[in-house]
Order: structure tokens, then C-alpha cells, then sequence
């Protein structure tokens, strides 16, 4: 798109009050941009009112859209209008596409086959192994991991499909130029490197509650289907879901325990029809689509963890904890073992990766869950 052609976009779209429903209809009535503001007040008038047509020919907001174009024109970034043939097609089937797009990394992975993955962002330290294992496993078989740069699943998820070198889009509910969480910062500039981060918001934008909704349906348009890791009942991740679902995609979830809180949101979605999945195998035959490379599945348990968990010892220990979390009194009276065995065995299992240590001086065992 030219320049002045993307300056018409963006002196559009960057009117407050004058959001994306409105932008569709203006475009809908007159065009682009150049047609919209050639129009004239009364008949912009008839389509979003007299104050917003005085608006949106008054409004002067020249040095924000200068500063857009010059961030556009910076290697690795892109501003995508809903005219633009990059425009990634499955956007266009939802009800509420955006009518700009900041994308800054591999724009061309807009159009590849896609699955979101989304959880907990106090995720536990099971979910986060098997977010990297399931993502490391969809990139791997050839799909974009799209998931939203929160910590806990998200990040893993990112992680995962970097791993497998892999594509993977961080949509995120800040203005592009901006990086949320802090704590995220170096893999976010790793996905702008390898992947592509993805947002609807102005640059600038920073993070705000009523943001990360509207972050979520982008997630899940931009994706075949949504894999819930984890979440508790009242998360974020259950809109994402609820909104694949309204936009036809399919919905999956993985089971977890039933005494810990961020799996209850996976086991509501799960009563209410979502698939439940066990293994990344489950999602792509669901998917019908190809399976994992069969050579060094990412999938599998670590072969150090295996060799640390032979010895008899750590093995009872590892049995007896099961797969929720623990605290040490419980495991000893379940081992028979003394505190002192007990916190060695646990520490060896903690240094090879069988298990983490969690708040409260709890312990869960980690496991990848198998790919096939």
C-alpha cells in the first residue's frame, strides 16, 4: 500500500471515538479512507452522526500518524489495512475484524494454518511443561502456535514452538512498539525475530484491563482451534474459548486434577462440549491434519529425568506423590520415609527435572505428556 493511501488508513482508524464498528460502516458507505473524508459532513453525517462526521473532519492527529508511518517503515514492521491482499483471510470470516493490523516480524505467517493455545497465567509447573510440549509437537507438525505473550502457559506455549523452530504469533493487548509483560521482554524480542507479534491497538497503547477481550478474539480468529492448557473458572481463557467457539473454530482442553483450581475451567469447558485432549496427537487428528515429525519427539519424557528416576528410591518417592501437589508430611507418611531421606531423595529429583518446587513448600511431579 502507498504511502498516502496508508496515511488515509491510519488518520482513519487513529480518531478517538470513532472505533472499528464505526470504521466498517464508514467503509462500508463511501469506500476508503480518501472517499470517506472527501464525502463531505452531511453525508458522513448520516452514517455516524453530526458530532463524529464534525470530528473525523476536524480531528488533527497528523503527528500520530507520522509516527505510525515512520515505525511502518522500520525493517520487520507492517501496517496491514482491511484492503490490504496481506490481510490474513481468516480474520476476515469473524464479525469484528480490526481495521488496522501492527505486525512486527513474519508477516507471512498470517497465512499459515494456525492453532491458539492459551492457560493459567499462575500456571503450574505441569502445565507449563505440557504447553512446551504440546506447541514444540503442533510446530513440529507444521502449524503457528498464536497465543497472547501472558506469562505461565502462554510463554511456555511460545517457547514450545520456538523450540521446534516453528512459527508463533504473540498477539498482545498493548500497542506493538510496547512489551507486557516486563518479565517477557527477552522472548517477545525473540518472537519478533522468529515469529511475529501481532496487535490491533495504536502504538503507544498500554496495557489496560478492557484491552486483553478484544486481544482474545484475535487469538482465536487467527486459528483453526484453541487448546486450553490451564485456567481457573474465571479466566481469561474461557473467553478465548467461548469466542472460538462462536467463531467456528473447535475447542480443545486438557484435563488436569481435580483438587487444583486451574483445572476446573478446563473441566467446565469440557462438560460444555469441548474435546478433551490427552495427548498433541488428539488435537491434529481432530484437526485431520499431518502427524508430528516421528524422529525425536518433543513429546517424551527428558532421558535425564528417566536415568534419575531408576534408582528404587526415588522411584517409590515418584509413585507416591502421584501427579498432584504434595507437601513433604503427606509424602513422608505415604514413603514411610524419614524427613531427612525424604529431602534428599527430593532434592535429586528436583536437580534431574522429575519434579519443582512449589509455593508453600509443596512438590509436583513434572511429566511431558506423549504426543502420540
Amino acid at each position: 500500500m502507498s504511502a498516502p493511501d496508508l496515511r488515509d488508513w491510519l488518520r482513519l482508524c487513529l480518531i478517538p471515538g470513532i472505533g472499528p464498528e464505526r470504521q466498517r460502516a464508514l467503509l462500508a458507505s463511501f469506500g476508503l479512507p480518501e472517499r470517506i473524508f472527501s464525502a463531505g459532513q452531511f453525508s458522513i453525517a448520516q452514517v455516524i452522526g453530526q458530532k463524529l462526521a464534525r470530528l473525523l473532519l476536524t480531528h488533527d492527529n497528523a503527528a500520530q500518524v507520522d509516527a505510525a508511518l515512520a515505525w511502518a517503515s522500520e525493517p520487520g514492521n507492517l501496517i496491514l489495512t482491511l484492503a490490504d491482499p496481506a490481510y490474513p483471510r481468516a480474520l476476515l470470516e469473524t464479525a469484528d475484524p480490526p481495521s488496522l493490523l501492527y505486525a512486527k516480524g513474519n508477516a507471512a505467517l498470517l497465512e499459515t494454518p494456525a492453532l491458539a493455545m492459551v492457560g493459567a497465567r499462575s500456571a503450574t509447573p505441569q502445565g507449563e511443561a505440557n504447553a512446551m510440549a504440546f506447541a514444540e509437537s503442533f510446530a513440529a507438525a507444521g502449524l503457528t502456535v498464536v497465543s497472547g505473550l501472558a506469562l505461565g502457559i502462554d510463554a511456555a506455549a511460545h517457547r514450545g514452538a520456538l523450540k521446534a523452530s516453528g512459527g508463533t504469533i504473540a498477539v498482545v493487548g498493548t500497542g506493538a512498539d510496547r512489551i507486557y509483560p516486563a518479565r517477557n521482554a527477552a522472548l517477545a524480542r525473540e518472537i519478533a525475530q522468529r515469529g511475529l507479534v501481532l496487535s490491533e491497538f495504536p502504538l503507544g497503547t498500554p496495557p489496560a484491563a478492557h484491552n486483553f477481550p478484544r486481544r482474545n478474539r484475535l487469538i482465536s480468529g487467527l486459528s483453526r482451534g484453541v487448546l486450553v492448557v490451564e485456567a481457573a473458572l474465571d479466566s481469561g481463557s474461557l473467553t478465548t474459548a467461548r469466542l472460538a467457539a462462536e467463531q467456528g473454530r473447535e475447542v480443545f482442553a486438557i484435563p488436569g486434577s481435580i483438587h487444583s483450581p486451574t483445572a476446573r475451567g478446563c473441566h467446565h469447558l469440557i462438560k460444555q462440549g469441548a474435546k478433551l485432549v490427552e495427548s498433541a496427537q488428539d488435537v491434529l487428528e481432530e484437526l485431520h491434519w499431518a502427524s508430528p515429525a516421528a524422529a525425536g519427539s518433543p513429546a517424551a519424557l527428558p532421558a535425564s529425568a528417566e536415568a534419575g528416576a531408576a534408582d528404587d528410591a526415588q522411584r517409590v518417592v515418584l509413585d507416591a506423590m502421584g501427579f498432584d501437589p504434595v507437601d513433604p508430611d503427606h509424602l513422608a507418611r505415604r514413603t514411610g520415609l524419614t524427613a531427612d531421606a525424604l529431602f534428599a531423595i527430593l532434592t535429586m529429583l528436583e536437580l534431574e527435572g522429575c519434579l519443582a518446587r512449589l509455593a508453600g513448600g509443596r512438590f509436583q511431579r513434572i511429566t511431558v505428556p506423549s504426543s502420540g
